[in-house]
Order: structure tokens, then C-alpha cells, then sequence
């Protein structure tokens, strides 16, 4: 029974391993143009990725509303939102869950910013950012910093909730004194 377990634990080690060696494979570069997007906001408007052109763009991508590393994420976006709108940037959130979650949890936690449903998951997988498990799928915490032209600046994998907005305003700054 010891070895049947062990097995078994190594079979499903192995299946996530695989499974995770290929979900970069699609995954956007700097210097790509970003895939276009069109989905629904909390409040039911569509918002696309035209809409931004001409301004920096994080592009969020988080598993789950309402749960604590979503969250925590979500709020220092909108604590930093005045200094990433002062560096020109606009912050837009997208995880599979539907408009009325996203809603509730932008009104609980007052995020000013557009949280995108993607309830295919289709946006997410142009991303390199879904996880699908065949009865679950959910968005990989990865964000993207696309420039004003549409491309991809920055990608930043398996984001750190607490870190991640401070990280893409030190990184906008470089890149905006470049320029």
C-alpha cells in the first residue's frame, strides 16, 4: 500500500511538472506586441486593449477575488495607484471570475481600477497565464507592463502580492528615463 501511494504521489508530481514546462511555452516577451483583449469590467463595460494605446499598461493577471494574496495585490495597486498614474501607467486586473464576483470585490475593497472577466480563460491563455486543471482553471498571478505603443515592456511571473506594484514602478521609472 506504502509503494501504491508513492506512486501515485509521484505520478501527479510528474503530470504538474509537465504541466507547468509547458505553460510559458505561449507566453508573451518583452518586446512582443501584447495580444489583444476585449472583456467585461465589474461594471459590465467592455474594455479593450486600444482603449489604453498611447499610456503605459499593467496588465494583472490573479487567480482568485476575494481571496488574501489576491487581495493583498489588488489594494497596493490601488494604494500606488496615484504614483503609477503620475508615471503615465493604468493598472487593469483580470482573473476567470465573472462580473458580479469581480464587483463585490472591487466595491468591499474600493479598487478604482477596471478588474476584466475572463471567464474563458482565452485572454489569460494568450498570456501564457492560464491554469487549466481540466475541472478548474484559474489565472496564473503574472503581470505585464505594456508600453504606450502596445508592446510588452516587462513580463513579471508568479508575481510577489506585497512587491509586485512597487517593482513595476521602479521598472517604469528606468524605462521612462530612457526615453
Amino acid at each position: 500500500m506504502k509503494w501504491l501511494i508513492i506512486g501515485l504521489l509521484a505520478a501527479v508530481a510528474l503530470l504538474l511538472w509537465r504541466m507547468s514546462a509547458f505553460a510559458n511555452r505561449d507566453l508573451p516577451k518583452a518586446g512582443d506586441i501584447a495580444p489583444e483583449f476585449a472583456l467585461p469590467d465589474q461594471n459590465g463595460r467592455t474594455r479593450s486593449l486600444a482603449e489604453f494605446r498611447d499610456k503605459w499598461l499593467v496588465l494583472y493577471f490573479y487567480p482568485k477575488d476575494d481571496t488574501p494574496g489576491c487581495t493583498e495585490q489588488a489594494c497596493a495597486f490601488r494604494d500606488d495607484l496615484h504614483k503609477l498614474e503620475a508615471l503615465g501607467a493604468q493598472v487593469v486586473g483580470v482573473s476567470v471570475d465573472d462580473v458580479t464576483s469581480h464587483f463585490a470585490f472591487a466595491s468591499k475593497y474600493s479598487l478604482p481600477f477596471p478588474l476584466l472577466a475572463d471567464a474563458s480563460g482565452a485572454v489569460a491563455a494568450r498570456y501564457g497565464s492560464l491554469r487549466d486543471l481540466r475541472l478548474v482553471k484559474f489565472a496564473r498571478r503574472n503581470t505585464f507592463l505594456i508600453d504606450p505603443q502596445g508592446r510588452i515592456a516587462k513580463v513579471y511571473l508568479s508575481a510577489n502580492t506585497s512587491k509586485n506594484s512597487q517593482q513595476v514602478i521602479d521598472d517604469l521609472q528606468a524605462l521612462r528615463s530612457k526615453n
